[in-house]
């Protein structure tokens, strides 16, 4: 788990940019989202639809989109998603915009990519509760399917590595640049009003970017949850320490992105924080010790709603139909 260490060396740096100076994107600790750049359009374009494919699930219901809506944030905006048969997921959906850029995929970091990501869901019994051999079934059974994964890989046997592959492909690109912050960043100084201003100055006097830095502002260490003092939660998610087995490790989660982060409450891996106001009152005294005024958290989410970029243009995939060797959806146990 990385540390704070940053604070020390990094904030004389960060402090002697003046709010009101043209910023120099080398020196922010906070750097500019990049456009995607698609290198193959016809896998990305076989991801998006299996992205979409609700009959990668056992019901026939659930796709990826389910919970990483992409109208709204790539997220659900509920506590926790809802599975096969209605069943309650065990932590919040994190959102999908942006995913490529974190140091690893879940709030614990069990995936180290997008594409290691893509085939849990599937085939996990709270969630699209299908397998792999279920799944495959069903697109081998689609002749269309067939032929697109000939198009694309070069060879009609379809197995979980090419729909990962895929998927992370079409994933990759969602991304979200041009934000009014970017805009800033890149010296358009008409970009932010004075609240913003000083609202990005407290975030960064304040400590928050010694985890909230990089293009994503986040998701690229894990941290404790209640380092100054204990988060009190009833979710049973401990965080890392499922991982590594590692107790030191006990609480500590990936650093969510705070890209697009004023479309996706609640807030935190259990939705603990109905509001962004109330998000960052409980990061300033859980993590950095400070209570924020109502000036500060006024000022800090007026910033925040600056990290909002160009969301996807996405226009929703056609299908292609069933054959008779289709398997049928179980929807209803």
């Amino acid at each position: 788990m990385q540390s704070l260490k940053y604070i020390g060396m990094m904030f004389p740096l960060w402090l002697a940019i003046s709010a009101n100076a043209a910023p120099s994107i080398q020196s922010e600790p906070i750097q500019p989202i990049p456009k995607a750049v698609i290198k193959n359009p016809a896998m990305v374009e076989l991801g998006k639809k299996l992205f979409f494919e609700p009959r990668l699930s056992k019901s026939g219901f659930i796709s990826c989109n389910s919970c990483h809506n992409l109208s709204t944030g790539g997220s659900d905006n509920l506590s926790s998603s809802i599975g096969d048969h209605w069943q309650q997921g065990p932590i919040r959906s994190p959102s999908v915009l942006n995913s490529s850029m974190n140091v690893a995929q879940f709030w614990d970091g069990r995936a180290k990519s997008l594409q290691e990501q893509a085939s849990g869901p599937i085939a996990n019994p709270r969630e699209m509760a299908s397998n792999h051999v279920l799944a495959l079934d069903v697109l081998r059974s689609i002749p269309a399917y067939v032929n697109e994964f000939n198009q694309v890989f070069g060879r009609k046997q379809i197995t979980m590595q090419e729909v990962t592959q895929a998927i992370a492909a079409f994933e990759e690109t969602l991304v979200t640049p041009d934000s009014r912050f970017d805009q800033w960043l890149k010296g358009n100084k008409k970009a932010l009003n004075a609240q913003e201003l000083r609202g990005y100055q407290t975030f960064k006097t304040a400590g928050c970017v010694a985890c909230h830095n990089g293009p994503a502002v986040g998701g690229n260490s894990f941290q404790k949850m209640g380092l100054v003092a204990p988060y009190q939660t009833s979710n049973p998610a401990q965080g890392r320490a499922g991982v590594t087995g590692n107790d030191a490790d006990r609480m500590a989660f990936k650093v969510p992105s705070l890209r697009n982060v004023a479309l996706r409450a609640p807030y935190f891996h259990d939705a603990g924080a109905p509001t962004l106001e109330a998000a960052v009152s409980t990061m300033g005294k859980l993590q950095l010790g400070r209570a924020f005024n109502q000036q500060e958290i006024g000022d800090i989410v007026a910033f925040l709603h600056t990290l909002t970029g160009k969301q996807p243009q996405i226009v929703l995939p056609i299908l292609p139909a069933s054959s008779n060797n289709t398997p049928h959806p179980t929807p209803f146990n």
